[in-house]
């Protein structure tokens, strides 16, 4: 072999490799792109999901179906004032045929099915009337109710159902209104539905007040926001809670100037729960917390992506935690900083985040690590 064929065998060589490594790359991709992120390993709401996702970021459970020992039950019993009773006595003997209505009959046992009674508006009239005093003949003509304004109204309990099914129950105006006339009777339009919920809001604003105080004096606040449709324009939900209080706010932007504006002093009595979005770290607050639970779908999407130990590593981290949370509430202590329990999380912690990552073949599980180090 002279040398020209060499180096033709040594460039087709290289070439090769590099072919090679290109077709080791592009399936990479193609395999990447198949991961998919959904409300199962990301943020995204499960109405995002093109396909709903069955999959659970929890791990498999060793419990048996159904309620766990322990667990207080629910049975349906028997009313001692039933509204309605129904005697069942035979008017004739089943063998003989004789008549038997005046026997003495005994009680043998009772059944009772409860029913819901057909809901039919109820409409009430004011009549107003009016005399002549026979001392001045002054014209004296009673006074209407304060809560009765119009010649025709809709009253407090259909304002009150219209408030609980839409505010709490998320029932769309289309179904409200359908729902009032299929099953109450009672037609009421879209744009009265509406009506009737700007007044509630203006009764409720005191106590809804009364709720973003009691936030603000909590210690331990949960916070998100998520993408919502206002009137066909997107918008921003927020959302700050804690064990007995939810306070909303819908806003046109993402950013810091919606917190500033409801908080403007911030949550200086709380330790914040939310993901690591900027804005909410951005927070006065006495302390930070990082959700757990958007941590464990980050890492899920991580692990179908990239493949890296570390993530594995991490979410067996998490999971561990939640246990430990059971564990704590079931024996109603916490345990100490110092306390065993807490040392070796706090080393599985260690380990975990001083992995080595490599950011050219794994980028995104490197800025999560990062991310990790950096709000530790």
């Amino acid at each position: 072999m002279d040398i020209e064929e060499s180096e033709i065998i040594l460039a087709q060589s290289k070439k090769i490799d590099l072919l090679e490594q290109k077709v080791v790359d592009l399936l990479d991709i193609i395999e990447k792109m198949k991961v998919k992120k959904g409300s199962h390993n990301s943020s995204l709401p499960p109405s995002s999901d093109i396909v709903p996702k069955k999959k659970s970021v929890r791990g498999v459970s060793t419990k048996k179906t159904g309620g766990q020992k322990g667990h207080k039950g629910s049975t349906l019993e028997m009313s001692e004032t039933p509204d309605k009773i129904i005697p069942l006595k035979s008017n004739f003997c089943a063998k003989c045929g004789s008549i038997i209505e005046s026997e003495t009959f005994t009680l043998k046992a009772k059944r009772q099915v409860i029913e819901i009674p057909i809901p039919k508006p109820v409409i009430e009239e004011y009549q107003q009337y009016s005399c002549t005093c026979s001392t001045c003949e002054h014209v004296q003509v009673a006074d209407f109710p304060k809560n009765v304004s119009a010649p025709i109204q809709y009253g407090s309990s259909v304002e009150t159902l219209v408030s609980y099914y839409s505010v709490y129950q998320y029932v769309p105006f289309k179904r409200l209104q359908n729902m009032f006339s299929h099953v109450f009777s009672l037609p009421l339009s879209q744009g009265s539905v509406a009506n009737i919920l700007e007044r509630a809001s203006q009764k409720a604003t005191g106590f809804y007040e009364k709720i973003k105080e009691e936030i603000i004096k909590s210690k331990v606040v949960g916070s998100d926001e998520t993408g919502v449709k206002v009137n066909g324009k997107n918008q921003w939900v927020w959302v700050w809670q804690n064990a007995s209080n939810t306070y909303i706010e819908t806003s046109e932007n993402r950013g810091f100037e919606t917190i500033n504006r409801v908080f403007e002093n911030g949550l200086p009595n709380s330790t914040l729960i939310s993901d690591r979005w900027a804005a909410q770290l951005k927070t006065i607050t006495f302390d930070n917390q990082i959700c757990l639970a958007h941590l464990i779908r980050d890492v899920t999407y991580l692990i179908e992506l990239e493949k890296h130990d570390f993530s594995s590593d991490f979410k067996d981290l998490l999971v561990n935690i939640f246990e430990h949370k059971r564990t704590i509430l079931t024996n109603q202590k916490a345990y100490k900083v110092g306390s065993i329990e807490a040392k070796e999380l706090e080393t599985k912690l260690n380990l975990a985040l001083s992995i080595i990552i490599d950011p050219l073949k794994h980028p995104k599980t490197h800025t999560f690590q990062k991310s990790m180090l950096k709000n530790r």
